[in-house]
């Protein structure tokens, strides 16, 4: 017996089974990354972006599909991580688009909801390239297409599509140069058809699902938690819903916004078609509701005493540190910073940033991480430096989510975000830092080392686990069995005739002392460069060096 509709407890249950699918294989996704860096994470970010959108709709107990859809969209916009968990929340929000208005869905609205899926990821990046994520999308969405013409069996129509992707999968070994070296599928287009799996087994089923235990650790919600004193805590109710619209009303984003604003902070309006998506810290919840009562019904409420939280935290965990309480005045400029170890951190604390995120290299933040971190600051203009070019995309989502005027500099390594901002000028107009710290990282050129995870063969270079891959601005230039020896023959490809300033940043690995055989190389063979050393105290990477 076939099925020839679905309704949003389906839909539901999907959703979840794909995430917990693609949670159990997120270290076999992890593992197709071409690049043999130990910051191959596109399973991981994929696995927790995906979570974001299980976690929402499992709040949910509805038949309507559309607000299933929508509440995935909104979880996996907000959870997203890394370029390929962007382009997944891209997919989810296309997906979500198509079926606004619809209670239930058919073989042709699925197919439909498929094509809007991959048109809207397609249009989210600026080159989309063949071989990725975005191959399999398009795969999944043209078979379902043709298979909703000719049949109206939901299930018969997707085991079809998912088995005519997976032989496209196979394909994209040949698509791309790096992958036929590598001779490995896409590891994007792997994880989507790792949830695709776990969703057709849900659809067979019919079983409920719940999320299973793959979330983060809850120390880590303690520890960020125990750094708040509840006296800091200006607004105790932190208060989410949505509102089903009763009419359509480009304005209700800016109404909504501007209401929130005079009674509360950590304020986010999504707006999209007939549903609006809100979330606010405020001491009067209940006039949050009233307010959006006057737009719609009310669905999905959730009201959380933040200063209880708090303290439930605190005598479960222990100690915790005091804040300065200070109320600070809006200022003109505020940095977000994306970076890793202690030496950075106290680098980009000297420099200037308001809000540190931890993570880059095996921990790209999520758009809600970013988010939280702007919010936090109060700023004219917020710069946020994501300082890895897995984590760009999320700052772009997180600037369009934001109510506050967000600049993102594109920086891909973490010695770009230092060169940012120490060409940054507090007196110069937006426009003119822009430019400046624009052209400083822009003119910056990067050194990384560190280490092979595996054997393989990469732009014709036969490299065994363990070597040390020593790259300039993330292309591979020599490798070694030696991290010094490495080292010193990228500096001589780093270094040239118009070099004048080196800065070498030594990782939680590397002895001071071997930092300083590097400097001593560098004066006796480049006399006229300048040489300075920091303590990254960078994880996996044993030397970051910049060259300007």
């Amino acid at each position: 017996m076939g099925i020839r509709i679905i309704d949003g407890n389906t839909l539901k249950n999907m959703v979840i089974a794909g995430a917990n699918s693609l949670a159990k294989r997120k270290q076999l996704v992890d593992s197709l990354n071409v690049f043999p860096v130990p910051d191959g994470d596109t399973g991981t970010n994929m696995s927790l972006t995906v979570l974001a959108a299980a976690r929402e709709v499992e709040k949910l107990n509805t038949p309507n599909i559309y607000d299933v859809a929508k509440a995935a969209s909104n979880g996996s916009l907000r959870g997203a991580r890394g370029n390929s968990g962007v382009i997944l929340s891209q997919l989810f929000r296309g997906f979500a688009k198509s079926l606004s208005g619809k209670s239930l869905a058919s073989a042709e609205d699925l197919a439909m909801a498929l094509v809007k899926a991959q048109e809207t990821a397609y249009k989210a990046i600026m080159k989309p390239k063949e071989g990725t994520i975005l191959t399999i999308a398009k795969a999944l969405a043209s078979k379902a297409t043709e298979l909703s013409y000719e049949n109206d069996d939901i299930m018969d129509n997707f085991e079809k599509i998912y088995n005519y992707s997976m032989d496209v999968l196979d394909k994209t070994t040949e698509m791309l140069p790096e992958l036929k070296q590598a001779g490995v599928v896409d590891a994007g287009g792997k994880g989507l058809l790792c949830f695709m799996e776990g969703a057709f087994e849900a659809l067979k089923s019919g079983k409920e699902y719940k999320i299973e235990s793959h979330s983060e650790s809850s120390s880590v919600l303690n520890n960020a938690f125990a750094n708040i004193n509840t006296e800091d805590i200006k607004f105790a109710y932190c208060t989410e819903l949505f509102v089903n619209l009763e009419k359509e009303n480009e304005k209700i984003e800016d109404i909504m916004k501007n209401y929130l604003t005079a009674i509360g902070d950590s304020i986010v309006v999504v707006c999209d078609e007939k549903i609006v998506k809100i979330h606010v810290h405020t001491n009067n919840p209940g006039s949050v509701l009233e307010k959006s009562l006057t737009l719609g019904s009310l669905s999905n409420i959730k009201i959380e005493n933040m200063k209880e939280q708090h303290t439930n935290i605190i005598n479960f965990s222990g100690q915790i540190r005091e804040l300065p309480k200070i109320k600070q005045e809006e200022k003109e400029y505020g940095f977000v910073t994306v970076s890793l170890g202690a030496g950075f951190k106290e680098l980009f604390v000297n420099l200037g940033a308001d809000e540190i995120i931890e993570g880059g290299q095996t921990m790209n933040p999520s758009t809600e991480d970013i988010l939280s971190a702007i919010e936090k600051i109060n700023a004219k203009n917020i710069f946020i430096l994501p300082n890895n070019k897995n984590i760009i995309m999320a700052a772009e989502q997180a600037k369009i989510l934001s109510n506050k005027n967000v600049l993102v500099l594109r920086t891909k390594t973490i010695p770009e975000g230092v060169s940012a901002m120490i060409n940054f000028v507090n007196s110069m107009s937006l426009e003119e830092n822009i430019e400046t710290m624009t052209n400083a990282f822009g003119n910056l050129t990067t050194g990384q080392v560190t280490y092979a995870v595996r054997t393989t063969k990469l732009d014709d270079r036969d490299i065994e686990e363990g070597d040390m891959l020593c790259m300039i601005n993330g292309k591979i230039n020599n490798t070694a069995k030696d991290v010094q020896e490495g080292t010193k023959v990228l500096l001589d490809s780093l270094i040239n005739d118009e070099s004048s300033l080196v800065s070498i940043y030594f990782g939680e690995d590397v002895q001071e002392e071997d930092a300083d055989e590097l400097t001593a190389y560098i004066n006796e063979k480049y006399p006229d460069c300048e040489v300075e050393v920091y303590s990254g105290g960078q994880p996996l990477y044993y030397y970051l060096i910049s060259a300007e």
